[in-house]
């Protein structure tokens, strides 16, 4: 029997047998295969058994429904592909082991370097991260973004401040002299 098994972290392994005619998935209870995920919508898809063929069918979602990360409407799903609902990825598992991939024949020599195209995002912090408490993500200083900066002008008005107090004390000394002298 067919299921769909949950490849993200946090919900790997979960899984659902694929044993009805219509199973609904989506992020709401009164689905028959709720994904509590943000990404998904309430109603998200729907996936039809049509004898020994799997169909799947996005029910107008927000965030879509992918298959090998092509975004599909409709579409008859085979074992050991991936399928994306919103941000969470499932394997199509029909507990079959799924036959190695035919040998592909090297490509010709060629004097430019391809590219792979493929990038690796990560996706959250793992749980070994958390519990060592140290975790940053790649790329984040805390020291340069928001350091103290220096204000001149403070500096400068703290010494004028200082220049005009002395100079009002001396004045109110020389005053009281003065005023001293005169009395006698």
């Amino acid at each position: 029997m067919a299921k769909l098994v949950i490849l993200n972290q946090g919900m790997t392994g979960r899984s659902f047998e694929l044993n009805t005619e219509r199973t609904t998935v989506g992020r709401v209870e009164d689905n028959t295969f709720q994904i509590a995920d943000a990404s998904v919508s309430s109603h998200h898809a729907e996936i039809l058994l049509l004898g020994e063929e799997i169909i799947v069918r996005d029910l107008n979602s927000t965030n879509g429904t992918f298959l090998n990360n092509e975004k599909i409407s409709e579409i008859s799903l085979k074992p050991g592909q991936t399928l994306k609902f919103g941000q969470v990825e499932l394997k199509i598992d029909d507990g079959k082991p799924v036959p190695p991939p035919a040998p592909v024949a090297p490509a010709p020599a060629s004097s430019k370097k391809q590219l792979d195209g493929t990038m690796v995002i990560p996706r959250g912090v793992s749980l070994s991260d958390l519990e060592q408490g140290s975790f940053k993500p790649p790329g984040f200083d805390t020291n340069t973004a928001f350091s103290k900066k220096k204000n001149k002008t403070n500096t400068i008005f703290i010494i004028a401040g200082a220049v005009v107090a002395v100079v009002i004390i001396a004045l109110i000394i020389l005053g009281v002299k003065m005023t001293g002298a005169g009395h006698q």
